[in-house]
């Protein structure tokens, strides 16, 4: 039986995932020769400049006055917005207090999709996306003397991620999914510039690290890639919890890739996560083959 279009975007969601989590192990190499906002600004020039020439060569290039498309537009400032916030966040709180509020994501995106686009979303669902958050503050156990005004920007940039998520949904068909990939590519190393002249710091770069920019660029246009196809594809509420896959390969290359050996307690969260993640795409499956079943039952036309 052919996967339904919810399976496809959680597919899709995860391969984003996975190709954002190697693409955040690049940047933490690289954050040890040079400023993060280097490494962002970077990496989204090799990225713009890629996935640039990719819509030439595929005719995806439209007229820039579609960045006043209201759904476009409030992607581009969703992005842009949570990026800037969760830097500011980050640069105050350990990365651990972070990481546990950004994954309430797909929880926020949850409530916007029951409120704004009128998705439903049945109790068993509510269960297993809980289930997966829970999992995540056991991972990451954000203490509360992590509390501070720097937790609420934290979680401002919760929502204007959940904001560029939402819209995408509401994006025209006839706009490419490269084409919105491209500006947000551009929106992203605008931002970076910014911070890096807001900071002041410059570091010259190595073969090496061309390099290693390079291929992160490669993961990034793959990742924005795989996200839209999924909020495309499938119900927001369905595909937001495979965000939670991303914790799964941060440990697995934290391991490989840093010597980081994960705890009882990271096993115990993992275990949470991938549980709840296997439920959901369990819970899709049951209900694709009942609409098959009912589908199939139902009298013909005019009797």
């Amino acid at each position: 039986m052919p996967l339904s279009p919810n399976l496809r975007g959680s597919l899709l969601m995860a391969v984003s995932m996975a190709t954002f989590s190697v693409n955040d192990a690049i940047a933490k190499f690289l954050t040890v020769q040079m400023h993060f906002s280097e490494v962002m600004m970077l990496r989204g020039l090799f990225a713009s400049v890629m996935i640039g020439a990719l819509a030439v060569h595929q005719g995806a290039l439209r007229p820039l006055r579609l960045l006043f498309v209201p759904s476009v537009a409030l992607r581009i400032s969703g992005e842009i917005g949570g990026s800037a916030l969760f830097l500011v966040a980050v640069s105050a709180l350990p990365l651990a207090n972070v990481t546990a509020i950004v994954q309430s994501l797909p929880l926020v995106m949850t409530c916007g999709a029951v409120l704004i686009l009128g998705e439903p979303v049945g109790w068993r669902r509510w269960l297993a996306i809980a289930a997966g958050f829970a999992g995540v503050l056991i991972i990451v156990r954000p203490g509360a003397e992590g509390f501070s005004q720097f937790t609420l920007v934290a979680l401002l940039s919760v929502l204007f991620y959940a904001t560029r998520d939402l819209v995408t949904k509401r994006i025209p068909a006839e706009i490419p999914t490269l084409f919105v990939t491209f500006l947000t590519a551009v929106a992203v190393t605008l931002a970076g510039a910014v911070f890096t002249l807001l900071h002041g710091d410059w570091t010259a770069l190595s073969f090496h690290s061309l390099a290693l920019l390079a291929l992160a660029a490669v993961m990034t246009l793959i990742g924005f890639q795989c996200v839209i196809l999924a909020l495309r594809v499938g119900d927001v509420s369905s595909v937001a919890p495979m965000r939670y896959s991303q914790m799964l390969y941060a440990m697995l290359l934290g391991y490989l890739v840093f010597g980081d050996v994960p705890d009882a307690m990271m096993v115990l969260g993992a275990s949470v996560i991938v549980l709840s993640g296997i439920y959901t795409f369990h819970r899709e499956r049951v209900r694709d083959r009942l609409l098959a079943t009912n589908s199939s039952n139902a009298p013909p036309d005019g009797l």
